[in-house]
């Protein structure tokens, strides 16, 4: 059997997606997965074993020029891959589900109308899955992925999964302490509402005697960061990392601390202990929380299916909780790994 798998971007969502190639290969072994995603999240996708190979397209550049010939030859592009016999997306919005039609295959399957974010998606597949839009989104992919195969999986397996994201690069560009404990910072977000304040995690740095470094990805990142290391010099900013450097670096640190955003997820993967902290987003929904990834919330009532942007309650997140539970969470693997 061959499946193609389409979940365009982002990075969070794609990494939480790429749990169910080691539950599909553990099911059964013989079914060749092929991955299409945007190009720029080539080195996520790129040496992971379970995948047969990458196809990538490019609708965000396609966006980004506001060029229409520029969008229909990466349709075109979708028109020439292989045949398969099913496809899934994954992403259930408008521009995966054309896609996904694009492809040729025996069939396509989605979320129905009632479950995806927008809803006229479904139309485009001959098979639909009817699932609660506000399910764990982990919880939520492996059920797709049930449905089209036929499997029954074990949540509870979620708790034991392999770490399931490969790097390349084999030397750091950093320096590690070997005699504290590295921890990981991550300051932006994909909009201000989600990011918790450079303050307070500033603050944090302050009241631990640990390593600190601060990652960036753009130059609005980088000023948060140098807020951070005004309040705290003892914090490390990293210099700029590609893709393939931050998986790891992630791989290799004690500890990650950052809100509902793409690196915070790379560390879920990898089994790295994660402290996510969420605002306007919800926490119970996007991620899995474990017994070395916690998730600390804001008070705040979300609605997933209209993220309120003015929603800043993430700041009342009290540091001395992240304190506790980052002491905890480093007792924790101090004793499973020593």
């Amino acid at each position: 059997m061959r499946i193609a798998i389409v979940k365009l971007s982002a990075l969070g969502d794609i990494v939480q997606a790429m749990l169910v190639l080691q539950f599909i290969k553990k099911f059964n072994s013989e079914i060749l997965i092929d991955w299409i995603a945007e190009e720029i999240y080539k080195d996520l996708l790129e040496h992971h074993p379970d995948i047969n190979k990458v196809h990538f397209i490019n609708i965000k550049l396609a966006k980004k020029k506001k060029s229409l010939l520029t969008l229909i030859r990466e349709f075109k592009k979708v028109r020439k891959l292989p045949h398969y016999d099913l496809v899934i997306d994954m992403q259930g919005l408008v521009k995966s589900a054309i896609i996904s039609k694009l492809i040729p295959s025996k069939e396509t399957l989605g979320f129905d109308k009632n479950s995806s974010r927008e809803r006229f998606a479904s139309f485009f597949y001959t098979k639909t899955f009817k699932c609660a839009y506000d399910m764990n989104i982990i919880e939520r992919n492996l059920s797709l992925i049930e449905h089209a195969l036929g499997a029954n999986f074990s949540l509870k397996k979620i708790n034991d999964k392999d770490s399931f994201l490969y790097s390349k690069t084999k030397t750091l560009i950093i320096g590690l302490s070997e005699s504290k404990k590295n921890i990981l910072i991550i300051p932006g977000a994909s909009h201000n509402s989600k990011r918790y304040s450079c303050s307070k995690l500033a603050e944090l740095t302050k009241l631990m005697d640990e390593n600190f470094y601060v990652i960036w990805g753009d130059q609005n990142e980088k000023i948060l960061a140098e807020d951070i290391k005004s309040i705290s010099p003892k914090v490390n900013i990293c210099s700029k990392l590609k893709l393939d450097q931050l998986i790891l670096l992630i791989s290799k640190v004690d500890l990650v601390i950052g809100p509902d955003t793409g690196p915070t997820h790379i560390s879920w993967a990898l089994n790295i202990p994660s402290i996510m902290l969420f605002g306007p987003t919800p926490g119970y929904r996007n991620t899995f929380a474990t017994k070395i990834h916690r998730v600390i919330e804001s008070e705040s009532t979300v609605n997933p299916n209209n993220i309120d942007r003015s929603d800043n309650s993430i700041n009342n997140i009290d540091v001395l909780e992240v304190l506790k539970e980052s002491r905890e969470l480093l007792r924790i693997t101090k004793n499973i790994y020593k």
